[in-house]
């Protein structure tokens, strides 16, 4: 009897969340197309928000946002950071009841003006979470995937192996770099965060063998990137780039913390090495500033951090601008590869995917993100083709950090 009721719960939860009922079908898809075609679309507004937990049968939990409307689909998207969670809850929640979702510029613009503390950390995650969403929700309405809501026409984007978490012992490091090449990986990045100026020229030492160890171990025809993950100063950057431009890698990621612009003017005027950084950029006026000092060459905004796929399409604007690419932080991957998809691959030739991580991060759903010969695919379903996976998932529940 228990069974049956926690059965009946968890069917009536994924019913409530479009799995269950076949939202993503071809039916599903001209129905939502015919009522936005009838006019219908012009009186639509959300009803209801909702942060749901996911419990899977491995125990693994993640948090997705549904959003509800009374006339159309619901839209859907996640895994969600917690503090993105947190704040759309208690910051946006009510704010978005009786919104109409197709004038997602208004209330961007809106909410973005609501708080003195707009600029950053978790209230603009909150507002990326509910800007993915709605696009989510107008793909599902219309039909469409949201990259050709964007006007996007690459079925396939290009993905890099993002190699944090791989041993870097010797034997270790090129046996995992020449496996990834075979898979299709012509793209690399590796981490040189374990060392810094506190080691002096040992740590150098260390980390350019690093850059000389992959260089052979995979020939010129594979690009590599680098890391450092913060963790060095202005003497050891430059230490390190003069000794690895032999090795052409592609770029050099955040050596500094993003709030020292003077050091990245600094190492981009004394390195011919591209100098990349960006995932804690909060919107398109920090991407301004790299951009007009000539500080970078890559910009690494990520959808889920710096106002959602509605910011990340005007940061690449003003990329194209600058001659710079945008090749979005790979903390997760649904939005980044739409807007990647939407743009000239000139302007976007690359998206991340962080092997370790993308192992189990979409756990929950039913088509997980893998690149085939370092590509990946574009969902032909509606909004980011997010479907979850019954056989998965043991539990789904809103919950809720309001104050009462």
């Amino acid at each position: 009897m228990i069974d049956c009721m926690k059965r009946r719960s968890f069917l009536t939860g994924l019913a409530a969340m479009g799995v269950a009922s076949g939202m993503g079908t071809r039916t599903g898809i001209i129905s939502a197309a015919q009522s936005a075609g009838s006019g219908k679309q012009r009186d639509l507004k959300i009803t209801k928000v909702e942060i749901l937990q996911i419990t899977g049968k491995n125990k693994r939990k993640a948090l997705y946002l549904k959003v509800h409307t009374n006339g159309g689909p619901a839209g859907l998207y996640g895994p969600i950071d917690n503090e993105a969670a947190m704040f759309v809850d208690r910051f946006f929640k009510r704010s978005l009841i009786g919104t109409d979702p197709l004038t997602y510029e208004a209330y961007w613009d809106k909410m973005f003006r609501a708080s003195r503390h707009s600029r950053g950390s978790h209230y603009i995650m909150a507002l990326s979470a509910v800007d993915n969403v709605l696009w989510d929700l107008r793909g599902r309405l219309f039909g469409l995937p949201v990259y050709r809501l964007l006007g996007g026409s690459r079925s396939k984007v290009r993905a890099y192996a993002s190699c944090l978490g791989f041993s870097q012992e010797p034997s270790a490091l090129r046996a995992k770099a020449q496996e990834l090449k075979q898979q299709g990986y012509r793209h690399q990045k590796w981490f040189v965060r374990d060392r810094g100026p506190n080691f002096g020229p040992d740590g150098v030492e260390e980390d350019v063998k690093v850059v000389r160890l992959l260089r052979e171990a995979v020939g010129d025809d594979v690009d590599l990137m680098f890391d450092a993950y913060w963790q060095w100063d202005l003497q050891y950057a430059l230490a390190w780039t003069r000794r690895t431009e032999q090795y052409n890698p592609r770029w050099i990621e955040e050596p500094f913390q993003s709030a020292n612009l003077d050091a990245f003017i600094a190492l981009s005027r004394e390195t011919s090495i591209p100098v990349a950084t960006g995932e804690h950029f909060y919107g398109r006026w920090d991407v301004h500033k790299f951009l007009k000092a000539n500080a970078i060459m890559v910009v690494q905004a990520d959808p889920e951090w710096c106002g959602g796929v509605s910011e990340l399409v005007k940061i690449c604007t003003l990329a194209s601008v600058h001659g710079a690419n945008v090749i979005p932080h790979g903390h997760s991957l649904h939005a980044a590869m739409h807007v990647v998809a939407s743009q000239s691959i000139e302007v976007c030739p690359l998206v991340e995917f962080l092997i370790k991580k993308m192992d189990s991060y979409y756990d929950f759903e039913k088509h997980p993100l893998k690149p085939v010969d370092g590509m990946l695919e574009l969902p032909d379903k509606p909004g980011f083709g997010i479907e979850l996976d019954e056989s998965k998932i043991e539990d789904i529940r809103p919950v809720s950090w309001r104050q009462s």
